[in-house]
């Protein structure tokens, strides 16, 4: 199923140019169109969901099976010496339709860490704050 004027469903029916590296019926994937570094991978859904708590829970599992695939792929077809395996979930997701983005990884390649800054909790007490948050919200759907 695609939605209504989704760039990446157009790419995935051939309806836009895309290079694609794997489309099956429950994936597709391709390269990036502004690449972190060059054989940088987005793997979707072939069935549009816009973010990973739209993706039904029985299609989780073998959508990750693919984006495992193509991570070992860029790692051997590209030579690369590992990847960097990201998702957005609406903040910062230029392209509302789920996407893992694959990015071949080398020592020394430039990237340094993580794309955001880090920060710290005010100690045990807020940490555990946090945490019980996130417990309480996994209990009520």
């Amino acid at each position: 199923m695609s939605a209504e004027g989704c760039l990446f469903c157009a790419i995935a029916t051939g309806e836009r140019p895309g290079n694609v590296v794997l489309s099956d019926e429950v994936a597709f994937a391709f390269l990036d169109a502004r690449p972190v570094f060059k054989g940088h991978v987005l793997v979707a859904p072939a069935a549009h969901a816009e973010t990973l708590t739209d993706l039904p829970a029985s299609s989780v599992g073998p959508f990750f099976e693919r984006v495992q695939a193509v991570a070992a792929a860029v790692e051997r077809g590209l030579e690369a010496g590992g990847t960097f395996v990201a998702m957005n979930n609406r903040i910062s997701q230029s392209v509302p339709h789920l996407h893992v983005h694959v990015v071949p990884r080398n020592r020394k390649d430039g990237l340094r860490g993580f794309f955001w800054p880090r920060t710290a909790y005010d100690g045990p007490g807020e940490a555990e704050t946090y945490a019980s948050r996130v417990r309480e919200a996994l209990l009520t759907p």
